[in-house]
């Protein structure tokens, strides 16, 4: 994952108006109009260091997420590739969020898209309480195949106008 994209997503929670502007060059005006909620209700984000499955924690009153960020030029990322690194990462943070009620949230950031390129996911967590569960019930979980492996489908996600929002409302 490289920084850049962690850094566009911190700057896009943080309402960054320099960033935004960049970010929805491209995008439809009501895709705009999501994005610039966020002005009213930042968030504050922290950059994780290390890779425990975590790249950026995202926080304010009312909601805090975990958020791990993939990115790729195809628009189907598979968990079992590279050895199954990106699987064994996903049930840490399954397990982490699980045990701390925390809501996991996977960014996917298809390169080359114009619009919104940011897709925004969920895994299947029991314990989660309040705000929290309600959001994870409205996000797109992230599927398994057959074998028990997570992918990640572009399309099939929720696009992150629509989530800030959804987050963003009075």
């Amino acid at each position: 994952m490289s920084s850049q994209y962690e850094r566009e997503l911190k700057s896009i929670l943080e309402g960054e108006e320099d960033t935004l502007i960049k970010v929805t060059r491209s995008c439809s005006p009501e895709e705009k109009e999501g994005y610039f909620r966020i002005c009213r209700k930042p968030f504050t984000v922290v950059r994780a260091a290390g890779s425990l499955g975590v790249d950026l924690v995202a926080v304010r009153g009312d909601i805090s997420f975990l958020v791990e960020i993939k990115t790729s030029v195809d628009s189907t990322i598979h968990f079992s590739s590279v050895s199954g690194k990106l699987q064994k990462q996903a049930e840490r943070m399954c397990r982490e969020c699980e045990k701390t009620k925390t809501l996991p949230i996977y960014a996917f950031r298809l390169k080359s898209h114009r619009g919104d390129a940011w897709r925004l996911f969920t895994i299947n967590i029991d314990g989660l309480e309040g705000r929290t569960k309600i959001l994870h019930n409205r996000l797109p979980k992230i599927r398994q195949s057959k074998d028990g492996y997570f992918i990640m489908k572009w399309q099939e996600g929720l696009p992150l106008s629509d989530f800030i929002s959804y987050l963003c409302q009075q």
